[in-house]
């Protein structure tokens, strides 16, 4: 439904006159849609839409070296981080938004990679936070609110507007096209940064909630006299 909302609403059309719209349309592809896509886990319902000779053949393709290796690089919790960070801020370059607004296949590819550098961003989180470590999947969250927040406040700040496409359309919705930026500033900066605390939040309480675990079994091991590290 979130992603019917951003790509196929008034919201896709009217963004593409008010800067403020496009943001939030960004915003649920990579905050709303893409992370509840990744919890669902829907791969085995998706492959079942392929004939079963089509599975096959994905099937293969997937158990091959080449593919785990390249599938392992970008779904590193490192890389994640880096292509998603990369992504938005050079989806963010005046002129390759600007490009953005002015054709359909540009905006389409910008939607695109929005959209799947944000799944790799949830998927080490929805999938391998215990691996990461609950301490770095709150730094992999810290991080990231700290520097689309960043990016939220130079639009929100700026003194004259960066999207040329905008200056001419905002004016249509009583609004100037520095105001309407402002607005797409403060979206990715707070509601944006609410969506991301409420993901540190969760990832601490498990955190916290592993390591009262973790404490009650080394003292129960210590009560019955057994060797703390034979306690999992």
């Amino acid at each position: 439904m979130s992603l019917l909302l951003a790509l196929d609403s008034p919201i896709h059309e009217i963004g593409e006159q008010l800067f403020w719209v496009h943001m939030t349309q960004h915003e649920i592809l990579m905050l709303v849609s893409a992370p509840l896509l990744v919890l669902s886990r829907p791969l085995i319902p998706f492959l079942y839409a392929f004939s079963p000779s089509a599975r096959q053949r994905l099937a293969v393709i997937s158990h091959t070296r080449a593919f785990s290796a390249v599938w392992r690089s970008v779904s590193a919790p490192v890389s994640a981080w880096l292509i998603s960070a990369l992504a938005l801020w050079l989806w963010h370059a005046p002129w390759l938004f600007a490009r953005a607004i002015e054709n359909d296949w540009i905006h389409g590819a910008q939607h695109a990679t929005f959209f799947v550098t944000a799944l790799l961003f949830w998927w080490p989180l929805a999938n391998g936070a215990p691996v990461m470590g609950y301490g770095g999947a709150l730094v992999y969250v810290f991080t990231t609110a700290v520097h689309t927040s960043i990016l939220g406040a130079l639009l929100t700040f700026a003194r004259t507007p960066w999207y040329a496409p905008y200056v001419n359309t905002a004016p249509l919705w009583n609004l100037t096209a520095l105001e309407d930026q402002q607005l797409g500033g403060l979206i990715m900066w707070i509601p944006a940064g609410t969506l991301l605390l409420a993901a540190f939040l969760i990832l601490l309480v498990k955190w916290m909630k592993q390591s009262q675990e973790r404490w009650q079994y080394t003292r129960m091991a210590q009560l019955s006299g057994l060797p703390v590290g034979n306690v999992k």
